[in-house]
């Protein structure tokens, strides 16, 4: 039995996204499995193969001295982002991990922020980097910030 990410990802945001609260419940569902990224209270708006965008509301608990959106929030964003598009593109019997993360700040991150990625989909579950990039913007449209992510994808390991 396969514990691929990818096939599970795509079966449970089909079910979640048409659903009253769906959206809602799926990303209280991404946040208890992945317990830090579940600290910012982030939500799952889109969810394909290729394409993800998920939603950070600025609040107290991701604020930094500056009154806006701390950088560490805003790296963990990035990581969900990318990491959600990415699992959620990878064929069966496939697995990835991050294995390296670089952000720019560009402008203080305050309000609604939208963090968005795009990813080619891989075809084989052959062991490979892949550098995925997301981008951060404000209700304004600007960018606050981008992402350059390496993830480490390959076939699942027997256990």
């Amino acid at each position: 039995m396969s514990s691929s990410i990818g096939p599970n990802l795509r079966k449970y945001w089909r079910i979640c996204a048409g659903l009253p609260f769906g959206q809602w419940f799926f990303s209280k569902a991404v946040g208890f499995m992945a317990p830090y990224s579940g600290t910012i209270s982030a939500s799952v708006i889109q969810l394909e193969p290729g394409c993800g965008v998920v939603t950070l509301q600025e609040h107290r608990r991701v604020r930094n001295h500056l009154k806006s959106t701390h950088a560490i929030a805003l790296l963990n964003l990035a990581e969900l982002v990318t990491g959600l598009t990415l699992m959620n593109s990878l064929p069966d019997n496939t697995r990835g991990i991050l294995t390296g993360i670089q952000m720019q700040y560009l402008k203080k991150a305050r309000g609604l922020l939208t963090a968005k990625c795009l990813c080619e989909i891989p075809v084989t579950n052959e062991k490979k980097e892949m550098l995925i990039q997301g981008e951060i913007t404000n209700e304004e449209g600007d960018v606050v910030a981008t992402a350059s992510a390496s993830w480490l994808i390959g076939p699942e390991k027997d256990n």
